[in-house]
Order: structure tokens, then sequence, then C-alpha cells
């Protein structure tokens, strides 16, 4: 199992980006491009739990470090996820400390949580390394948490203080709504937001973490006190991609004044 925890704690600026089609050999090409980490969506994804694995076996051979969107803060969920072997979790709707704490219990092998145990897992060896996954697990895997509503915003001093919580990740469209202003990510009640989560986290020694939808939000997001931040998505980049080509074709059929090919 890859760890990127650390270096993440450390505040180091790292880059990731979101995959949500649930291939493998997306996530293979994106997994290759220069990424830290990767996340994979089960949440707003297409990906099932046989996908999810796929995915995760083709990033082994990759430098980013995979990270799991899991589908609600559920402990059933949370468990089945962090067998198949990713580098941490990303926990959605994350609005009260309860809830945080829910989150780090499901995620921490006793004494620390209540993580459910079993030696025949993905990173586990299916029981060989057992013992050395169980001493480590609880110190390597990243606990991501999301602020996406109003109340997550009211309440995201308390869930920073929580032990087992590494990062506070902004979900910037559901946040949007949550405030009332959907897609509006320059107006000053969104703004105000954004800036009281990353100073709850750096007053808690927490990390912030945003995603930005393409490179124009990159310096923004560092300036705002951003360390963990997303670029895109594989498809995002895929549609548009897709679309300039055709746009190219178009632009220069119409710039050659061709109608037809003569034969």
């Amino acid at each position: 199992m890859k760890s990127i925890r650390q270096q993440v704690l450390q505040r180091h600026p790292v880059c990731g980006t979101w995959i949500v089609l649930g291939s493998s050999v997306a996530a293979e090409i994106t997994g290759n491009a220069g990424f830290d980490w990767v996340l994979l969506d089960m949440e707003h994804g297409m990906a099932g739990t046989g996908s999810l694995l796929h995915q995760l076996m083709v990033l082994e051979s990759t430098p980013a470090a995979p990270i799991v969107r899991v589908a609600a803060n559920d402990p059933v969920l949370i468990k089945r996820s962090l067998d198949l072997g990713p580098a941490g979790l990303m926990i959605p709707q994350v609005n009260t400390a309860e809830e945080a704490k829910q989150a780090v219990a499901a995620m921490k092998y006793p004494p620390l949580g209540a993580r459910g145990i079993s030696p025949y897992t993905r990173p586990a060896g299916f029981g060989p390394d057992f013992q050395t996954y169980f001493e480590n697990a609880n110190d390597d895997l990243l606990c991501v948490v999301q602020i996406e509503t109003q109340r997550g915003v009211d309440n995201v001093e308390a869930i920073a203080s929580v032990p087992g919580v590494d990062v506070l990740f902004v979900g910037p469209f559901d946040l949007s709504v949550g405030l009332g202003v959907m897609g509006e990510f320059e107006h000053p009640t969104f703004r105000g937001a954004v800036a009281h989560i990353a100073e709850s986290a750096r007053l808690a020694n927490k990390v912030a973490g945003i995603l930005t939808l393409d490179s124009d939000g990159i310096q923004k997001a560092l300036q705002d006190g951003f360390s963990f931040i997303a670029i895109g998505g594989d498809a995002g980049v895929l549609t548009s991609g897709m679309r300039n080509l055709v746009n190219d074709f178009n632009g220069q059929l119409e710039s050659s004044g061709v109608n037809e090919v003569k034969v």
C-alpha cells in the first residue's frame, strides 16, 4: 500500500485529479501523468467494487497514490474500500464533529477506532503481510473530510479539531449550492466560507484541500492556503479534448473554403 499522508501533513503542495469514468485504462494513463494522487470517485463516479479494484491494481504500478471517495460516511462502505488497498479515503458531506469522529473511527483499527479486522485483504497481502499492515495502517492512511454545506462551514472549527482528520476538503459545487450561490465561486459568501475553512485547518494544524476546475485556479488555491489541490478530472479532459478536435476540424474546413473533396 502506498502512503502519501506524511507528505500531505507537511503541507507540501500536492497535485491530484478526479477519476469518475471507472476505467482502469484511464486510471493507468492518469497515474502515469505525474499527479501525486488521484481520486477514485465512488460517490458520483461510475465505478463499482470490481472496477474500483481494477483501478487500484493498475495504479499500483504508477507513481500516484490512490484516494477513494466513498459514497457516504458509512462504516461498511469505508471498511470495504479500505480492504482493497487505497492510500486513503475522502468522506463526503461531513457536517459535524460527531460525523468526523464517525469517519475516523471507521478508518482506524483499535484502539484508535473500530475498523473491522481481517488478515485476508489485499493491502495485507491476503494474510502474510497482515501484522505489518495492522501496525502501520493507522499512521499511513489519509483521512480527507469534505466540507460541502453551510452546516459544515458553521462547524468547521470543531471538525478540524477531531484527532485523525487530516484534510478539510472544499467541494466547490456542493458548497456553493449549500450557501445559496450555485456556481458563483467569486461570490463574497463563497469566498468567505473558503477562507474560513482554510484558516480553520491552519489553526488546527490540519491541511486544507480544494478542487479547482482547471489550471487557472491553481495560483488562487495556493494563495488561499490550500496545499492538497485537485485539478479537473478524466471526464472533463476527455469531453473538452474531443470537442476541441471537432472544433479544429470544422474551423479549418471553414477557412479552407472546401465543401467537398474532388476525386
